[in-house]
């Protein structure tokens, strides 16, 4: 049997290994709300996601006319008070996260979340569904300090040295995603199922996978 040619994997959080549009554009419609916006719809909230719950509030924000600094910083943190009481709601795995996760660990591959939501977030969400413990960390936009989330690679380069180095490839699905693991000399792979904010095959990504299941092979031809 060949051996695995990773040692590690990275994964973007939402839109990669979880669906969590839904808790995300509530937590923004709440926001508008007490702004005096008009809601999002939730099949638009998906088109929002990408960089950060800062900058998916201001994107709100913005369709309708933008506010002063001062008072989007005061939306910005009820969005963020909103979201740590209701954050895994709806939120879960996409179908064969579970599965694919267990097939990288029966292969002995380490893994790594690596996301620009605030990490508290990423563990609360991972915890309640289960899921924390299966990686060997968790680096949130807030982990390494300001100006270094994604699309920067220092996250990406610590999550490698986290799981003991070596050969480690990334997932992700938007161009925060493919411009860090590239910056971080890691071969990365798009997931055309989740929030894109380009098509999938327009991030410039190694492959493309249009689901989880196809991730091992996907891999395993890189």
């Amino acid at each position: 049997m060949t051996a695995f040619p990773f040692q590690s994997v990275g994964f973007d959080l939402d839109g990669t290994l979880l669906e969590t549009h839904r808790d995300l554009g509530a937590a923004v419609n709440h926001a508008l709300k007490l702004g005096g916006f008009d809601p999002v719809p939730a099949d638009h909230a998906s088109d929002l996601i990408g960089g950060g719950a800062k900058i998916m509030l201001a994107r709100a924000v913005d369709q309708q006319g933008g506010l002063p600094e001062d008072e989007f910083r005061r939306l910005y943190k009820q969005m963020l008070g909103y979201y740590a009481e209701n954050n895994a709601v709806h939120s879960r795995p996409y179908p064969p996260a579970v599965e694919t996760l267990d097939a990288l660990a029966e292969r002995g591959v380490k893994m790594a979340v690596v996301t620009n939501k605030f990490e508290g977030f990423a563990r609360d969400i991972l915890t309640t569904l289960g899921l924390a413990d299966r990686f060997e960390t968790i680096i949130g936009g807030d982990t390494m300090g300001k100006g270094r989330a994604k699309p920067e690679p220092d996250a990406v380069i610590e999550a490698r040295k986290r799981c003991g180095g070596g050969p480690m490839a990334f997932v992700g699905d938007s161009s925060y995603d493919v411009r860090a693991a590239r910056a971080a000399d890691a071969p990365v792979i798009a997931a055309a199922y989740g929030y894109c904010d380009k098509p999938p095959h327009e991030l410039g990504a190694d492959t493309v996978i249009e689901s989880l299941d196809r991730l091992i092979s996907a891999l395993e031809t890189l």
